[in-house]
């Protein structure tokens, strides 16, 4: 599922999702201590994980290198629930939602 140095990121694997509305719908549904173990997990191999990224077209990724990098949006997606505000809903913003209308292409 993903290169073999970043096989402890095997378990969180549900965070492998294509779109940003995806990892968005995954963040709202998962619970503070979910993403907490998915950040705890991911974060001390984002830089390792952009530096092995780094050998590739992103066009041209392999399945494995393309699901770390997928699993490395997921890892953005959580970073300020967990960083800054300490919930997965964004502060004040009520029902308001961002849709994007166009992926970048892996």
């Amino acid at each position: 599922m993903l290169p073999a140095e970043f096989a402890a990121l095997e378990p969180y694997g549900d965070w492998i999702l294509e779109t940003e509305r995806e990892r968005y719908e995954k963040r709202l549904a998962s619970s503070m201590e979910e993403m907490q173990a998915f950040y705890d997990a991911a974060f001390p191999l984002l830089e390792s994980a952009s530096k092995h990224l780094d050998a590739f077209t992103v066009g041209e990724l392999p399945e494995p290198e393309r699901n770390l990098l997928l699993l490395m949006f997921s890892l953005v997606m959580v970073s300020f629930p967990i960083e800054v505000w300490k919930q997965a809903r964004v502060p004040d913003s009520g029902a308001a939602y961002l849709d994007l209308l166009v992926e970048p292409r892996v």
